[in-house]
């Protein structure tokens, strides 16, 4: 697992590539670590605030460069981008370097792993910061044996019509919704912006793909100590063609009791930079229902019990009657977590969990 990340103070760097699609690390730090991020540097926003980019994050400043988010107090520099191929724009190293050499630790969800980079470890020995690769994936773990369908807490998973649809978001702020009803829930981070919220998890994405699902496997056995229910981190989706892989092998190794879809109304591809998808039509609702519940059918039953939408490209009165007719046509509890909130999905977990603890010793004397 990760070291302990929960006492720095970002500096988010996101040169050119600060917005609601480009900047998935530092949307979501912002989202959920407000309190301690203290400015995006990206020069082609500078004087706007992130509220003004993003349409959330309130008067936090966009900045010219480095140097003016020193003044802030920053302890850590964050890379607030997850490019496809995971490589570090060659534009950032300068900013990295000074960054280091001002003291500030660093922290990045890249495939391309900084602690390996001669230059920046070898500084960041030099000034004694840390460079902390989230993506990297411990050693030694195993492959799935399906343990994780015997925890005793009731395990929901976020699946999606598409990567980069809003799996973490609405795992987070479900989360968050329970939490205030006083349930004791586990949040089991599976990418490298869950970790960087969170303080823990795998970045399964970044593991060879026979350990996946063992990889899923223990992040559910480790959060389910103690809770009642566990919300697994979704990545990817079962239909799109770069990363379906990375879904079924977290599908398969979490095991979950049920599923969360998640959809964004107005998409009609799959998302990837550059738009190399533009020639395959995403599956409606209910046929991604059938995908996943079809996908996880030969080990379990684990029905899609809610659907969270992503609707901050549609006006108000066009989200809520897109909600209504998806309510309508699946039956299932439906909202967009971030503009509605997320109770009717924390009702559905509820409910599920409730009748998970009430058929638990027949569901015990069932796998014996």
């Amino acid at each position: 697992m990760q070291p302990d990340l929960t006492t720095y103070r970002y500096l988010i760097l996101a040169e050119g590539q600060f917005g609601p699609l480009t900047s998935k690390t530092a949307n979501s730090a912002v989202r959920f670590l407000p309190d301690r991020v203290v400015g995006v540097v990206d020069s082609t926003h500078a004087g706007r605030t992130v509220q003004d980019v993003l349409g959330f994050g309130g008067e936090l400043p966009v900045l010219a460069s480095l140097d003016e988010g020193l003044r802030l107090e920053p302890t850590a520099l964050l890379i607030g981008i997850a490019p496809q191929g995971g490589a570090l724009p060659e534009s950032w190293r300068p900013a990295l370097t000074a960054a280091i050499s001002a003291g500030l630790h660093i922290v990045a969800g890249l495939h391309a792993y900084l602690g390996d980079d001669a230059e920046l470890a070898a500084l960041a020995a030099e000034h004694g910061v840390r460079i902390h690769d989230l993506r990297r994936p411990p050693e030694g773990l195993p492959v799935s044996h399906g343990r994780a369908r015997t925890v005793d807490a009731y395990s929901v998973l976020t699946v999606g019509t598409d990567c980069n649809i809003g799996k973490m978001t609405a795992g987070l702020r479900i989360r968050d919704a329970l939490r205030a009803r006083d349930a004791r829930v586990g949040f089991a981070a599976t990418g490298q912006t869950g970790i960087l919220i969170e303080g823990w998890g795998i970045a399964v994405d970044a593991v060879v793909a026979d350990f996946i699902g063992g990889a899923a496997e223990q992040l559910v056995l480790r959060a389910a100590e103690g809770n009642d229910i566990v919300l697994v981190e979704g990545q990817g989706s079962l239909v799109h063609p770069g990363y379906s892989g990375v879904t079924l092998g977290l599908l398969h190794g979490s095991m979950p009791d049920g599923m969360i879809l998640c959809h964004q109304p107005t998409r009609t591809c799959p998302y990837g930079a550059g738009n190399p998808y533009s020639w395959m039509r995403l599956p409606t609702v209910p046929e991604m229902i059938r995908i996943c519940e079809s996908a996880i059918a030969p080990l379990r039953p684990a029905p899609v019990i809610g659907v969270s939408l992503v609707t901050f490209d549609m006006d108000e009165a066009e989200a809520l009657d897109e909600i209504a007719r998806i309510h309508e046509l699946t039956g299932l509890p439906t909202t967009d977590p971030v503009r509605f909130g997320p109770d009717a999905l924390a009702d559905a977990i509820l409910r599920a969990a409730e009748g998970k603890r009430a058929a638990w010793p027949r569901l015990v004397d069932a796998t014996v």
